[in-house]
C-alpha cells in the first residue's frame, strides 16, 4: 500500500504522532459537520432527465437548475456507466497504488501541467502543510494520456472517461436549460467537445489521528462538473449553508459537484462548491474523479444571453489562463468584476 506522503522526507511513522507539517483540521472545522443535512443532498436520476417525455424531462431540469443553485452538487442515478466498468476501474487503480515505489516513481510529478503526475501534495501550500494523500492525475482530453501500467487499466480508463464524457455532456445541456439557454449554448460556445478532461485518483490511507489531519484541504474544482465515485469508503464532505455536510453516494450513483467555470457562465446563480476529504482510522478511501471543462483556449465568462437582463458578476478570462492562476493562489481565484 502506498504511504501517505510518498515523496516527503517528513514521511510520517505509522505508530507515531502526527508531525506538525499534518496538523491540518482546526478546532472550529472539526465541530461544524451536520449529519442532518446529509439526507437532503439532492439526487438527479439521469434517466428522467434525458427522458423523451417532455415533462418527465422538463420536470427533471427543473429539478437539476434548483440542485445546482442550492448546493452545487448532486448525486447522479441511473448514468447508464455499467456498475462493473466502475468496479474494474477502482480495481485498477488501487493496483497502481499497490505497484511497488520504483515503478510508480516513473510517473512522478514534474511540474503543474505535465499529462501524468504521481505524487502527493498538490496544492501551494504542501510545503508548509502535508496531508494525508498519494494522487494520480492524467489529462484524459483533448489528448488521452495513460501510465502504461498496471495492464489493463489504460483500455479501462479510456472506456470510462469517454462514457463519463457522454453523461457530462447530457447533464451540462441539462443545466443549459435550467438557465433558460438553447441545450447546447454552453457546449458550443466553449467547445467543450473538444475541452480539458482531467482524471484523479485519490488514495488516502488509514490514519492513525484522523482529528489531526485532512486528506485534502476545502477547495473549489475548476471545469463545469467533476464526477465523483469511491470504493465505499466515507471521507467526502462538501460546504452547505455554512456546515460541513458528509455525502455518502447511494450505490452505483456518481457524485457530480459545480465547477469554478460553471459558476462564472452562469454569472453566479450555480455556485461552485467548497469540498474536502476527512480521514478515518481504519480503513483506506480511494476515490476516482473526472473533471471536465471547456477547451483550455476558450475564453469564459458569463452567458451572454443572462446578461440581457443582468450584469455581469465575472470578468472573462482564458480558461489556461485560469488554471495557471489557481495552481499559484492556493487554489483560489476571485475574478469578480467587484473584486
Amino acid at each position: 500500500m502506498a504511504s501517505a506522503n510518498t515523496f516527503s522526507s517528513s514521511e510520517p511513522n505509522r505508530d507515531s504522532p502526527i508531525p506538525s507539517t499534518y496538523n491540518s483540521l482546526t478546532d472550529e472545522a472539526r465541530d461544524d459537520v451536520s449529519d442532518k443535512l446529509a439526507a437532503s443532498i439532492p439526487v438527479i436520476d439521469f434517466s428522467l432527465l434525458t427522458s423523451d417525455d417532455p415533462l418527465i424531462h422538463t420536470k427533471t431540469v427543473h429539478e437539476l437548475g434548483k440542485a445546482c443553485a442550492e448546493w452545487g452538487f448532486f448525486m447522479l442515478t441511473n448514468h447508464g456507466i455499467p456498475e462493473n466498468v466502475i468496479e474494474d476501474v477502482m480495481n485498477k487503480s488501487h493496483e497502481f497504488h499497490d505497484m511497488p515505489l520504483e515503478e510508480r516513481e516513473e510517473f512522478a510529478d514534474k511540474g503543474p501541467f505535465s499529462p501524468i503526475k504521481y505524487g502527493t501534495n498538490v496544492f501551494p501550500n504542501a510545503e508548509k502543510v502535508h496531508y494525508w494523500r498519494d494522487y494520480l492525475r492524467v489529462i484524459t482530453s483533448p489528448e488521452f494520456n495513460f501510465p502504461h501500467k498496471p495492464p489493463g487499466f489504460k483500455e479501462l480508463a479510456f472506456e470510462y472517461t469517454r462514457k463519463i464524457r457522454t453523461v457530462a455532456r447530457k447533464v451540462l445541456e441539462g443545466i443549459s436549460e435550467s438557465l433558460g439557454l438553447e441545450s447546447n449554448n454552453i457546449i458550443e460556445s466553449t467547445c467543450f467537445d473538444s475541452g480539458f478532461q482531467l482524471f484523479a485518483v485519490n488514495l488516502y490511507p488509514s490514519c492513525p489521528q484522523p482529528e489531526l489531519v485532512l486528506g485534502m484541504p476545502p477547495h473549489s474544482d475548476h471545469g463545469y462538473l467533476t464526477f465523483l465515485t469511491q470504493n465505499g469508503i466515507g471521507g467526502l464532505q462538501v460546504k452547505h449553508d455554512g456546515k460541513w455536510v458528509n455525502a455518502n453516494p447511494l450505490p452505483n450513483s456518481l457524485i457530480v459537484n459545480i465547477g469554478d467555470q460553471l459558476e462564472v457562465v452562469s454569472n453566479g446563480r450555480y455556485k461552485s462548491v467548497f469540498h474536502r476529504a476527512v480521514l478515518n482510522n481504519r480503513e483506506t478511501r480511494i476515490s476516482v474523479v473526472v473533471n471536465n471543462g471547456p477547451a483550455l483556449d476558450t475564453e469564459v465568462g458569463p452567458a451572454p444571453k443572462l446578461l440581457v437582463k443582468e450584469k455581469p458578476l465575472f470578468k472573462s478570462i482564458k480558461y489556461q489562463d485560469y488554471l495557471k492562476i489557481k495552481h499559484q493562489s492556493s487554489g483560489l481565484v476571485d475574478i469578480r468584476l467587484d473584486a
